[in-house]
């Protein structure tokens, strides 16, 4: 063998050995790029087919998407107030002193309920004199006016009118004065009274002592209603020229939100802040707020603009990511990426989805866990 020919069978050798290797690197790619492919369609996947029986069993409310006027909001911190409307201070308008008491301090009160029994020297001359003046109106009354003179009538009667309200002026309540009179039995004229809640609360305050003397104007007890209660939101003025009493406005608070309405901007500055006062009032049904507490307010401004709005429980949280459900088809739904701008009251304010796409606004929850269920069963 020439070395010619030794050279052409070396090369055919070679030749025949990559022929083999070439085609197992294309069948590798070609089977890398079709596991690529699979990855994609699945990634692209998660869609839903509902059937309308389960539609309507879950009750999922599907709707267009279409910009509406939403007010901007600001935020500011704030503190809870008692609502003065609610909260009464009890006190004597006469020199008193103190012989019992009926209620312990944060306990829920009744109105009417007894609050404190007190003793005066005052009201013991002022209840004798009702007890002579009713016994008088009721003998000139019995005698009728034929009997008696037109004058002394008249008094007998201004006599008990002016004698019933000096003790009530003094402290009794109409079912004390009316229970006096009926007993028609002097030695009630004692001097003592109770003093009563002038309406329902929890006994927030109480300022005395048993035996303790008491002057007129003394604050016994306070009592309020927490069911209803104040925030004063604190505001650059700037800002407060653009909010209107009746505003929408909610208060945040460990990780809790109220609504709450906008009923009073202060026309003053604080000295300290120099910031405007806003006045919110919030149903406080659950007793979560309690005066003195610090919270965040979210208040509705007059300045309007366009947005996408969708109530806050159809946004969902998925692997770090705001997503809404979107329907594609009749009873096809697939989840969507969103951004969530802000939330108010209840509303969240997204971009990132074309108007006009249907999306679930009831209902939201159900078809996102069937769709996570759908998934797992792909990749079974």
């Amino acid at each position: 063998m020439n070395i010619k020919t030794f050279f052409m069978l070396l090369l055919l050798s070679s030749l025949s050995l990559n022929v083999p290797m070439a085609s197992a690197e294309d069948k590798h790619e070609e089977e890398t790029h079709g596991g690529n492919n699979e990855q994609e369609e699945h990634a692209e996947g998660g869609a839903v087919n509902l059937s309308s029986e389960q539609i309507e069993a879950a009750g999922i409310v599907v709707k267009s998407l279409q910009p509406e006027i939403i007010k901007s909001v600001i935020k500011a911190p704030g503190e809870v107030k008692f609502n003065i409307y609610k909260t009464a201070s009890i006190s004597p308008r006469i020199t008193s002193q103190v012989i019992a008491c009926h209620v312990e301090l944060g306990e829920s009160v009744r109105m009417g309920q007894s609050i404190v029994t007190l003793s005066s020297v005052e009201m013991a001359e002022a209840q004798g004199a009702l007890l002579m003046a009713d016994r008088e109106w009721k003998r000139v009354k019995k005698l009728g006016r034929k009997v008696v003179s037109e004058s002394r009538y008249t008094q007998a009667k201004i006599n008990w009118q002016l004698a019933k309200g000096k003790v009530r002026a003094y402290g009794m309540n109409e079912i004390q004065i009316n229970e006096l009179i009926a007993s028609e039995d002097f030695s009630r004229a004692d001097g003592r009274f109770e003093l009563v809640a002038t309406h329902g609360g929890v006994v927030l305050k109480e300022n005395y002592i048993l035996g303790q003397q008491i002057e007129p104007g003394h604050e016994l007890t306070r009592i309020t209603n927490e069911s209803n209660l104040w925030v004063v939101a604190n505001v650059p003025p700037s800002v407060a020229n653009q909010i209107t009493i009746g505003n929408n406005a909610s208060v945040h608070f460990d990780g809790q939100v109220l609504p709450a309405k906008v009923i009073q901007r202060y026309h003053s500055l604080d000295e300290a802040t120099r910031t405007s006062g806003i006045r919110l009032s919030i149903k406080n049904e659950n007793e979560a707020l309690h005066p003195g507490m610090f919270v965040n307010a979210q208040i509705e401004t007059s300045v309007t603009e366009k947005g996408l709005v969708l109530p806050e429980a159809a946004v969902l949280r998925s692997d770090g990511e705001w997503i809404v459900m979107a329907q594609t088809e009749a009873g096809e739904f697939i989840s969507q990426e969103v951004k969530v701008e802000r939330v108010i009251n209840g509303q969240a304010v997204i971009s990132g989805i074309k108007a006009g796409t249907p999306v679930v606004v009831k209902g939201s929850f159900f078809v996102w866990s069937e769709s996570a269920k759908a998934g797992f069963g792909d990749d079974d």
